[in-house]
């Protein structure tokens, strides 16, 4: 049933022009999903039913697999249905009335202002990787832009006179973002005494951020960035390339920001989305509440 996944997969790419993350996604829940119907024995698309579909999503919740993952798979598997009831391939579509669960509303994890502050600091600016990890790491805290975003960054979209930057989505929406003073000293610093050093082999790049080849940095290599400089910071949280982006939301909004200004920096086309971070401000308030009130615990 491979060459079915595969035309799915190029579907979603080149019709509905899905983000390479998002494709990763289906595929990697469409071929768990057809590992389970191969071990059962289920040759073709026709074989499956809506009972089977059942079970696999039993097995993964037996497996421990967190309910947005389960939600995600719900929703992988009836989309790959649907599509094959389009292209003629099935008849009826053992997917319908299969309801997703509804996914945990886990708060996103967020780092205090005084971790931002050793994070941002760990690099050594001394070197040109140390500048360019420092510029990256101030970028991304004072815009709250999206690590994809980040990466796709080039020279000419950061104007450091007028303090903006001028980011995109996935969607190729664009959006205009203040940046802060030492954040476009930072970022100057490293066009002017890191990046030339990096891109002496690639002097055509157009990435602002480049390895250490020269070429357009990755999200692995963000990854592996950001690791380091949290261990060198002492920081003991699990700080992924997400947790600064979260950080800044709610560190704005603590600071007395509106939601629709933190919206639309953030790039949320569904307020909805950024009101999650009001919630994380509301925790923060009543965790240094407790903390520091004298007469908090008192029983």
């Amino acid at each position: 049933m491979n060459e079915y996944l595969q035309t799915f997969i190029r579907y979603l790419a080149e019709e509905k022009a899905l983000s390479r993350n998002t494709l990763e996604s289906y595929q990697r829940d469409l071929n768990q999903f057809l590992e389970f119907a191969k071990q059962r024995d289920l040759q073709t698309p026709d074989q499956i039913r809506k009972t089977h579909i059942a079970l696999f999503l039993g097995e993964m919740r037996q497996m421990g697999r967190a309910s947005s993952t389960i939600t995600r798979m719900t929703v992988s598997i009836r989309s790959f249905c649907h599509h094959l009831v389009r292209e003629g391939i099935i008849q009826q579509d053992p997917s319908v009335h299969m309801e997703a669960p509804k996914a945990e509303k886990r708060l996103p994890n967020v780092m205090t202002i005084e971790q931002v502050g050793h994070l941002i600091d760990a690099p050594d600016r001394q070197s040109p990787q140390g500048r360019r990890d420092r510029a990256m790491l101030e970028m991304l805290y004072a815009t709250g832009i999206r690590v994809s975003e980040l990466i796709s960054v080039n020279v000419d979209d950061v104007r450091l006179d007028l303090k903006f930057l001028r980011c995109a989505n996935n969607a190729g929406k664009e959006r205009i973002i203040p940046i802060t003073g030492v954040t476009a000293k930072r970022v100057g610093e490293y066009i002017e005494q890191g990046r030339q050093q990096l891109i002496r082999n690639h002097p055509e790049e157009l990435a602002l951020f480049v390895n250490q080849l020269g070429t357009r940095l990755t999200r692995q290599g963000f990854w592996k960035i950001i690791k380091k400089y949290a261990r060198e910071a002492g920081i003991e949280a699990d700080i992924t390339p997400h947790t600064l982006r979260h950080s800044f939301a709610t560190h704005l909004l603590e600071s007395g920001a509106d939601l629709r200004s933190v919206q639309e920096m953030l790039g949320h086309a569904d307020i909805s989305t950024t009101q999650i971070y009001t919630q994380v401000s509301k925790k923060n308030m009543k965790d240094v509440y407790e903390a520091h009130h004298p007469r908090a615990n008192v029983t």
